[in-house]
């Protein structure tokens, strides 16, 4: 598995700039059965945390992924404790995994 990276940024908005720039073009969030559907075929390779100055409800977590087919794109999700998509708890479940794995090697 390769290391994720982690970052913050002030927004959002420069998190998928910096993506695209990557090749991260895909918008997962519009074909979410697909994250939903096979779980098992995405692999997280970045994510991008932003968080609210005050309020709880203003965090978000842009994540870069990868299919198994080669494809990049982007999964932004809202505040993750609060979150009722079943496409970011997959990736949150992921990401959980991800870093289990990181510490075991």
């Amino acid at each position: 598995m390769k290391q994720r990276k982690q970052y913050h940024y002030a927004t959002t908005e420069r998190a998928l700039e910096e993506l695209k720039e990557k090749g991260f073009e895909k918008d997962f969030n519009a074909d979410r059965e697909m994250i939903v559907n096979e779980p098992d075929a995405f692999q997280i390779t970045h994510i991008y945390r932003y968080e609210g100055m005050s309020n709880p409800d203003d965090e978000s977590t842009v994540y870069g992924i990868e299919h198994i087919s080669g494809e990049k794109g982007v999964f932004v999700a809202g505040n993750l404790s609060f979150d009722e998509d079943d496409a970011a708890r997959v990736l949150l479940d992921l990401e959980i995994k991800g870093r289990k794995e990181e510490l075991e090697d």
